[in-house]
């Protein structure tokens, strides 16, 4: 990778940012520091997958099959079924379904199978929303793609509208990274977004991939899924949805998830896996297969975020009205000053928040339509959460009066 390569991917990295504007500054106020600018749900997974693994002890002597077992497969295949009311003949669990090691690695070499199947037909960009989670952009340079951002503000409801695309872009693409509930902004694509999507990547032959590893958490309805959208046009052909248990059952530790959908890319990850990849653990995979298949655990998680919630418009809704996501555990809030209201948050009161210009690119316009924001990571326990929240609540009033603002805009929603 030559050096302008290894330049642009470093800049796609908000962690690496973050740590630099802070560098220096010590948490204040007499608190103990909480990190809330990164998304890992700082719950226990259910004793039940703890005890799999532990039960499966013996298996930790073998390699893992790149695609898992019939019983994992079998697991996720049911669970897409019960969720989006797919028909179970529509999902092949031994060819259209695979784990993978975590989402966000299957979302990365995702782009290296995308880029390299465009690559000949010249098809070697790859979209995503702006503002945009990190590994899409990264994935994209590094598969020697080229990323394209895409409009998704308010006034977009803070998702790519796929009739504002140009038709050249549609053209040169290779594949569109899009999340529901999106992160940062916690919206909820509707079905029709996805069918409009859908028909696009069929039209002009590139992939769509679906990041839907928040899909379980939400304030209102469960968010449609893109797989009920191919279903609606018969097929899975380019298309692949992505979920994780790292949000939906608290265990980012375990590195777990599973993406289904077009075959032909499922076999393309099954070879970067087989290559340079991580195959699930077989003791990985037990505990695994029994959280895809219990419900509870996943109700209860859902109320421990509705709680958080709650908390946040009571503490933060008189500065920005409604603050409550749609889908996720992301608050994004319009500050007027993402790296100010981080930098006043860390000093005041101990708080670590993520800028949201980090998350974005300049615009056309010359606009990076994240500097404005903060995302925040709603990720502890409730009753850890009230507290810092009216720290927040606190600082940020201080942050927005200093900008003159009396009330901040709010989300848009």
């Amino acid at each position: 990778m030559n050096q302008d390569r290894v330049e642009s991917l470093a800049q796609f990295h908000p962690f690496t940012r973050l740590n630099k504007l802070l560098e220096g500054v010590q948490p204040g106020g007499g608190n103990t520091p909480l990190l809330l600018s990164l998304g890992e749900p700082q719950f226990q997974p259910p004793s039940f997958a703890l005890d799999a693994i532990a039960n499966a002890k013996e298996l930790w002597s073998k390699y893992p099959p790149t695609l898992g077992t019939v019983e994992f497969r079998a697991a996720a295949k049911a669970w897409l079924v019960r969720r989006y009311g797919v028909e179970s003949a529509f999902l092949d669990a031994e060819r259209m379904i695979a784990p993978v090691s975590g989402t966000r690695e299957a979302l990365f070499h995702i782009a290296l199978s995308a880029v390299a199947m465009g690559a000949p037909k010249g098809k070697g960009k790859v979209l995503m929303a702006n503002p945009f989670y990190h590994t899409y952009a990264g994935a994209a340079v590094v598969a020697g793609g080229e990323p394209a951002f895409l409009p998704a503000g308010p006034e977009t409801g803070f998702l790519p509208d796929p009739d504002a695309v140009p038709a050249d872009l549609l053209r040169e693409a290779a594949m569109v990274y899009l999340c529901s509930p999106a992160n940062p902004q916690g919206s909820v694509a509707s079905a029709d977004f996805w069918r409009r999507w859908l028909a696009l990547a069929r039209r002009h032959d590139f992939l769509v991939a679906a990041d839907e590893c928040y899909a379980e958490i939400y304030t209102d309805q469960p968010p449609p899924g893109a797989i009920e959208a191919a279903q609606a046009g018969g097929s899975c052909d380019n298309l692949l949805v992505f979920h994780s248990l790292s949000k939906r059952s608290s265990a980012p530790g375990m590195r777990s998830g599973f993406v289904a959908g077009d075959a032909r890319y499922i076999s393309r990850q099954a070879q970067l896996i087989n290559y340079g990849g991580v195959a699930v653990p077989l003791p990985v995979l037990a505990a695994s297969t029994a959280l895809w298949s219990d419900e509870t655990h996943v109700a209860q998680n859902r109320a421990r975020y509705q709680a958080s919630f709650d908390s946040a418009q009571a503490a933060l809704g008189p500065l920005f009205g409604n603050v409550k996501p749609g889908g996720g555990f992301f608050l994004w809030l319009d500050v007027g000053d993402g790296e100010k209201a981080a930098v006043e948050l860390w000093r005041q009161a101990a708080i670590k928040v993520l800028p949201g210009g980090y998350m974005a690119r300049t615009d056309a316009s010359g606009r990076n339509p994240g500097t404005p924001f903060i995302r925040v990571a709603l990720v502890y326990e409730p009753a850890l959460l009230g507290g810092a929240l009216e720290r927040m609540a606190s600082v940020l009033a201080s942050v927005l009066a200093a900008g003159g603002r009396v009330r901040a805009a709010g989300r848009g929603r």
